[in-house]
C-alpha cells in the first residue's frame, strides 16, 4: 500500500472517530473525542497491517477483524459501570464499538459506507438520546436510576 493511500485511510478513520466522539464529548461522557478517534484509528491500522499479508500462504486476514471486535469489547467493558441495580455507560461502550467498525471500514477503503455509518451513529446518539430523555420526562422517571447510559 502506498503512503498516500495509507494516509487517506487512517485520516478517514480518524475523522470518523472525531465526528462520533464530538457528540459524546458534548454530552460529557467518559469516552469522548480522543477515545473514539483513537479507537477508529487503531482499528484501521490493525486491519491495514493484516491487508499487507493478504494472499500469503496460511494467512487469513479476516482474523484481525475478529480480534478488533474482541479487543474493543474489553475497552467497552471498561466504560460500563455497575452500581447496585444501576448500569451506566452501555451507550458509550456501544459507541466505542461502532467507532472500531468505522475504523475497519476506512481501512478497507469503503469511504461512502464509512460516511453513512458515521452519520447513523451520530444520529442514533443525538436523536434517540433526545427521545429517551423526552420519554423519561413524560413518564416522570429519574434518569439517574436508569439502566442505560
Amino acid at each position: 500500500m502506498e503512503l498516500l493511500e495509507f494516509t487517506l485511510r487512517i485520516g478517514a478513520a480518524l475523522l470518523a472517530g472525531l465526528f462520533i466522539g464530538i457528540e459524546r464529548e458534548l454530552r460529557n461522557k467518559n469516552a469522548g473525542l480522543k477515545t473514539n478517534a483513537l479507537v477508529a484509528l487503531g482499528a484501521a491500522v490493525f486491519v491495514i497491517i493484516s491487508l499487507h499479508f493478504e494472499g500469503d500462504k496460511y494467512v487469513d486476514t479476516t482474523r484481525v477483524l475478529g480480534q478488533v471486535v474482541t479487543g474493543i469489547g474489553f475497552i467497552g467493558a471498561g466504560v460500563i459501570l455497575h452500581r447496585g441495580t444501576t448500569v451506566r455507560g452501555l451507550t458509550t461502550a456501544a459507541t466505542v464499538w461502532c467507532s472500531a467498525a468505522a475504523g475497519c471500514l476506512a481501512a478497507v477503503g469503503q469511504f461512502m459506507e464509512l460516511i453513512v455509518l458515521t452519520v447513523v451513529i451520530v444520529f442514533v446518539n443525538v436523536f434517540f438520546g433526545a427521545l429517551d430523555h423526552y420519554i423519561d420526562k413524560r413518564l416522570q422517571r429519574d434518569p439517574e436510576h436508569k439502566n442505560e447510559d
